[in-house]
């Protein structure tokens, strides 16, 4: 029996490895860069079947998706708003980029820099930009939008969120 143990062990590890790749051979492949957008529309998005460029979690709400596109037709995704603010910092990707941000109001994907934001909604980052395509009291631009992210002060700053919840945490 001591001499089989071995080969019990060698035969259970082959088979556990085999029922890995087994799995990840038949799970679903996540889309994280689609290419051949040239026409830089939005794309039509489905939870989750997408992956955040920024951190890498599935997509499986699109109340906040954003999507990326540069002029060659690359597209990235995002769950949360914040979240392209923060990835497209250190990318050189210039100003012909496309920013389409999915509209809490209108439930359509519309122009980033176009659109007005809360400082306040429930994000899936928790940064709190919430996209909007009709203005109203307390929505603030794309660029003090993006300004706000790129000093911090979103929902995730806890001085930030009791100034702005009125609240503590």
């Amino acid at each position: 029996m001591k001499k089989l143990l071995p080969f019990i062990f060698l035969a259970l590890f082959v088979g556990t490895l085999v029922l890995v790749f087994l799995f990840l051979a038949t799970s679903k492949k996540m889309i994280v860069v689609q290419e051949g957008n040239m026409a830089q529309l939005p794309i039509e998005m489905s939870a989750g079947l997408y992956q955040d460029s920024d951190c890498g979690m599935v997509i499986d709400n699109l109340r906040d998706a954003s999507q990326l596109i540069s002029k060659d037709g690359k597209s990235w995704f995002f769950h949360d708003h914040g979240g392209f603010v923060k990835w497209l910092e250190d990318k050189n990707l210039g100003n012909d980029i496309k920013i389409w941000v999915m509209s809490r109001d209108t439930k359509r994907f519309i122009d980033a820099r176009g659109a007005f934001y809360s400082l306040t909604d429930e994000t899936a980052m928790g940064y709190g930009f919430g996209a909007y395509e009709n203005d109203a009291e307390g929505l603030v631009t794309f660029d003090i939008m993006r300004l706000r992210m790129l000093r911090g002060e979103t929902l995730r700053n806890p001085l930030i969120r009791k100034k702005l919840l009125n609240k503590e945490n």
